[in-house]
């Protein structure tokens, strides 16, 4: 009978989590896991087939982070408002979790309405708070939702990776002076 793995799985992700919050996700290596568990990397392979099963829960950890982030906003009575914020706050607090998740590049090019459903679990559920909360059809909610996440993956991204740095107010103030301009545009037009 082989000896009992020391790690259980939960404990292996957690600590590959760890590093890819830390320094990415390419710093997540056996070796890397192996010091940061304190033992050698053989332990992992107990669990784990390869280093491709690791960084794939690692991402699944990763994506696990950010719906709770989101999760919050849409309890919220401006749900819609608050997912951009909340966005935006994931890039602050977990810059390098907003990079693996939404800066990476597409082997695939999409269109901006295309990708958002792609890259947010969340999408159907961010939509529909569009349309019930402004009383926007299909195509006019996925028009201000596609123009407010440019907008805000804009703003996010340029705070996780250290581009430029914003107040918390600020960014609440170009928020909504985009989310309003947009709106009046959308209202107008249709």
């Amino acid at each position: 009978m082989p000896p009992k793995c020391k790690f259980t799985r939960d404990e292996i992700i957690a600590a590959a989590l760890d590093i890819a919050r830390k320094d990415g996700l390419y710093a997540v290596t056996a070796r890397s896991l192996g010091e940061k568990l304190g033992s050698s990397s053989k332990p992992i392979f107990s669990i784990f087939e390869n280093m491709e099963e690791v960084l794939e829960a690692t991402l699944l950890a990763a994506r696990a982070v950010y719906n709770e982030y989101i999760e919050q906003a849409l309890s919220d009575e401006k749900p819609f408002k608050a997912v951009g914020l909340k966005y935006i706050e994931f890039a602050i607090r977990e810059p390098m979790l907003f990079q693996l998740l939404f800066m990476k590049e597409q082997t695939q090019k999409r269109s901006a309405l295309g990708i958002l459903p792609m890259i947010d679990d969340n999408y159907e559920e961010i939509l529909e708070t569009v349309k019930t909360e402004y009383g926007l059809d299909d195509k006019n909610a996925g028009s201000l939702y596609k123009q407010l996440w440019i907008y805000t993956h804009g703003i996010a991204s340029l705070i996780a990776t250290g581009v430029c740095s914003f107040k918390p107010q600020e960014i609440g103030e170009m928020v909504s002076q985009v989310f309003i301009s947009l709106l009046k545009y959308i209202k107008t037009q249709g």
